[in-house]
This record gives structure tokens, C-alpha cells and sequence, in this order.
């Protein structure tokens, strides 16, 4: 392979300005409005200590708060040794336009550990993370009102439980709404059924909703509809897992291909996603899962090039540049992950007629979720508990009127399907699909209806750009 000009590969962040410059091209905004949308309003960088075996160890951490248009500002905080200031502000920018595209009433956030969580005890990370919020608090840049965080990269619901207690202990009865300082946390905590599977299960309503679309498909030489469809799945953390499981037994998907930090595997026939995690559980590895072809730990990113119909990037940024676009087999990608195309790699893509369903909307499953969890805390109430059996006694009822006039009876299996009141998890699923349905029509309509648009992605963030000036310009800030 020929060797790439390190001065033609794009960071994280240029990429994401460079998707807003492509896309502010098609609209007729002040300038002046356009940076304000552009620009990260707040970045906070923090070095706290916590104390180690016993020796004090200086934490970096960073807090991004990209826009306030809208308020309070949202986004997810991952633990990572990788993680940088622009690297925060980049997914801060991307978290603004997620929530704008699929009508969520914040503006954009982000954070960032720079640790690795698994050099730590649970005892040890539960310290950071204390300590974490205890800076963002005194910095008042934590409350239901204020900032919310969310799990991503490296934290999960235990986490939020922490970061939750830390704010609740401090503020003691001074906030009522305390639970909605952060998302993502416990069921048993004030948590929302369906939060852990949010994004992935966005993503796939987002990738169904796509191929449902004969005409695209039909550009593709593709059939319409998910079923039978190839997929190959770099990532099985919580994203990819919860896209693999779901594509394969809700959406009649194959999976061929996975890839995960030990390696890549192939299985033109199709790899059963339960049987692999149960298998990389008793070996550790993915590799030599039976019947597939297996590629070592430097081999990993292959899985770019492998034979599918939707290649579905689902762990890191960057994964796809300039070096390997070209040799991308698959005619859908879908960015299950955050910014794993850079921009000019994406220009490549689309001259290779691929599909790009973008990071943007796709995995905005995880923050449309993390609202209904925020709505929830606020409302003090879960989900359907007014009205569950209010509805099925409804539905019980016009069963019974129906077997009256008709004069036949309905069998006890069927009226329990039937007659079901929706559970709080049921209530979510719903409530996710119809955003992720009604924000990818939105997209596919500006760029159906302006021929200048030629992906997705530049229709994702002119709608984003679109909605978020609005916004301003209501408020009278740039009149």
C-alpha cells in the first residue's frame, strides 16, 4: 500500500467542522449566525487529585459545553486515555446537532477522564468519578437545569449512580429534581427502562428505516427491507452488542464479520451474535469462533475491506481515512460509532457510490432515551403507570364487545397479546423508533429536495443548522 501524506489525513474535530462548513454552503445565514452555531461556547479543562495506593494521583478531565441555545446542555462522559480537549469538543459539537436533529430540547455537551478504566479498582474509579462531579458542581456545571451528563466510552449506569449521589448528597434538599442530573443511571435509581440498549437500538431502527426506501435501495442494487442483508460489525461494546443482537433477531440480519480489540473474524454463512458472545466468554477471543476465518490483533481493521452489504463501524473515531476508503466493499455504511469517517475519506466514499448513514442521527438513540429518563425524573412518575391498566381494561372490553356480536371467542393467549397495557420499556422502544423514523425522513426529504446535497450526512446537519437558527433568531439574539 502506498504511503499517505500525514498532512492529508483529518482530526476528529476538523471533520466536524468540516461536515458544518459543506453543509452551511446551502443556506442563505449570516455569518455571524453560522459561527455562533460553529462555535464551542465553554471548554473547561480540570487536574484534580485523588488518592491511589495510598499516593495522590492528578486526574486530567475536561467538560465541553458546545451550545446554549438550548438548555440544559447534554452529552455522555467517557473514560479513556485517549482523551483530549478537541477530542471533547469534537463529540460536544456532534452532541449539539444530535439533538437538533431529532428534536431533543438541549444544547450540546461533552466529558472526558483521561484514564483508563480498567487500570483502576472499582473502589478507585468510584473515587475519581466522585471527585469528577464534585468539580463539576462547584463549577456549577452540573444540575437537571444546568448540564446532564450520560454514560459513553469506559462508564455505564454505575458511574451516573455515583456522579447522581455525589449531587444529590451535596445539594441535600435544596433540588427536588436532583435525579435529572444525569441520565444513564440504574433502573432502581431513577433510571429508565430500555437505556442501556438505547443507542444500538436506534441504530437499528435507523439502518431499517433506510432500507425500507426501495428507491435508495434500488441505487444501491440492493434489495429492499433488512432481511437477509449482510452485516459486518467492527466493536461489540455496549453500542455494537446491542446493534448486532437486535439486527440479527429482530431484523433478520447476518452478521459475517465482527471485529474487536483481540482481532477480526469472517463467516460468509453467518455468525450467530448469542453463540459468538458466549463463545469469546469461555476462550476470551473471538478468534477461531468455529467455522470462520480469523484475523490476529494487527490484522483487526481488515474488516473495513470484507465482503457485506452494511459495514457498521461501532467503536472509536477515525477508523475509516483516506488510507483504507477506497478498498470499503460494503454498500451501506452505518455509523454506529462517534465520527469514525474522517471528512475527506468521506469524499471518497461518496464517489464510490456507498451509503453513508451518519453518526449524527444514527446513534442519537442513546440521548433520545436519556431525555425520556430526564422527563421522568422530572415528572417524579415511571412510565405508564397512569395508564397501563386503564388501556387494557379498554382493550378487554372491546375483546369481550367482539366476541359478543360476533359469537365467537378469542383464545386467553391471544387476548394477553392483544389486550396488553404498554410497560415503561414498551413506551420508550415506541417513543424511540417514531424519533429515529420521523428524523431520518426529515434528512432524506432536504436531500431529495436540494440535488446540490449529495449525502446524508450534509442533510443531517443543514437540518441541524436550520433548526438551531431558528432558535436564535427566535430568541432574538441575531435579529
Amino acid at each position: 500500500m502506498a504511503k499517505i501524506d500525514p498532512s492529508s489525513q483529518t482530526s476528529f474535530y476538523e471533520s466536524v467542522q468540516n461536515y458544518f462548513d459543506k453543509a452551511a454552503q446551502h443556506t442563505n445565514l449570516h455569518q455571524g449566525l453560522l459561527d455562533q452555531i460553529k462555535t464551542c461556547n465553554a471548554v473547561y479543562k480540570i487536574n484534580f487529585p485523588v488518592r491511589i495506593n495510598g499516593e495522590y494521583k492528578i486526574i486530567e478531565a475536561y467538560r465541553a459545553q458546545h451550545s446554549h441555545h438550548r438548555s440544559p446542555v447534554k452529552g455522555g462522559i467517557r473514560y479513556s486515555n485517549h482523551v483530549t480537549m478537541e477530542e471533547t469538543m469534537a463529540l460536544a459539537t456532534l452532541m449539539t446537532y444530535k439533538c437538533a436533529i431529532v428534536d431533543v430540547p438541549f444544547g450540546g455537551a461533552k466529558g472526558g477522564v483521561k484514564i483508563n478504566s480498567r487500570d483502576y479498582t472499582p473502589e478507585q474509579l468510584e473515587a475519581i468519578t466522585r471527585r469528577y462531579a464534585f468539580e463539576l458542581i462547584k463549577r456549577n456545571m452540573l444540575g437537571p437545569a444546568i448540564d446532564v451528563p450520560a454514560p459513553d466510552y469506559g462508564t455505564g449506569a454505575r458511574e451516573m449512580a455515583w456522579i447522581y449521589d455525589t449531587y444529590r448528597t451535596i445539594n441535600q434538599d435544596k433540588d427536588i429534581d436532583a435525579a435529572g442530573c444525569v441520565t444513564g443511571k440504574p433502573v432502581s435509581q431513577n433510571g429508565v427502562r430500555g437505556r442501556e440498549e438505547a443507542t444500538g437500538r436506534g441504530v437499528f431502527y435507523g439502518i431499517r428505516e433506510a432500507c425500507e426506501i426501495k428507491e435508495d435501495m434500488k441505487k444501491l442494487k440492493l434489495k429492499t427491507g433488512l432481511k437477509g442483508k449482510t452485516i459486518a460489525i467492527q466493536g461489540l461494546g455496549n453500542v455494537g452488542y446491542h446493534t448486532a443482537t437486535i439486527a440479527q433477531d429482530e431484523g433478520g440480519a447476518i452478521i459475517v464479520g465482527v471485529a474487536e480489540v483481540e482481532g477480526a473474524i469472517y463467516k460468509k454463512s453467518g455468525i450467530d451474535i448469542h453463540e459468538l458472545l458466549k463463545f469469546r466468554k469461555e476462550t476470551g477471543s473471538i478468534l477461531n469462533f468455529p467455522g470462520a476465518i480469523s484475523y490476529g490483533k494487527e490484522e483487526r481493521s481488515i474488516i473495513m475491506e470484507f465482503e457485506c452489504d452494511i459495514l457498521i463501524p461501532a467503536a472509536l473515531e477515525n477508523q475509516i481515512t483516506m488510507e483504507n476508503a477506497h478498498l470499503v466493499k460494503a454498500k451501506i455504511i452505518a455509523e454506529a460509532a462517534n465520527g469514525p469517517i474522517t471528512s475527506k475519506a468521506q469524499e471518497v466514499l461518496i464517489e464510490k457510490g456507498i451509503m453513508v448513514i451518519p453518526d449524527v442521527f444514527l446513534n442519537a438513540g442513546g440521548v433520545t432515551v436519556s431525555y425520556f429518563e430526564w422527563l421522568k425524573n422530572l415528572s417524579h412518575m415511571r412510565f405508564g403507570r397512569m395508564e397501563k391498566r386503564y388501556n387494557q381494561q379498554s382493550y378487554n372490553q372491546m375483546i369481550d364487545l367482539i366476541e359478543k356480536t360476533t359469537g365467537k371467542s378469542v383464545s386467553a393467549r391471544d387476548r394477553l397479546m392483544v389486550a396488553k397495557g404498554a410497560d415503561e420499556i414498551d413506551l420508550v422502544r415506541s417513543g424511540l423508533e417514531e424519533t429515529m423514523i420521523n428524523a431520518y425522513q426529515q434528512c432524506r426529504e432536504i436531500m431529495v429536495q436540494n440535488p446540490k446535497v449529495d449525502c446524508l450526512r450534509t442533510a443531517a446537519f443543514l437540518n441541524a443548522i436550520q433548526k438551531i437558527s431558528t432558535d436564535y433568531l427566535a430568541l432574538g439574539i441575531f435579529p
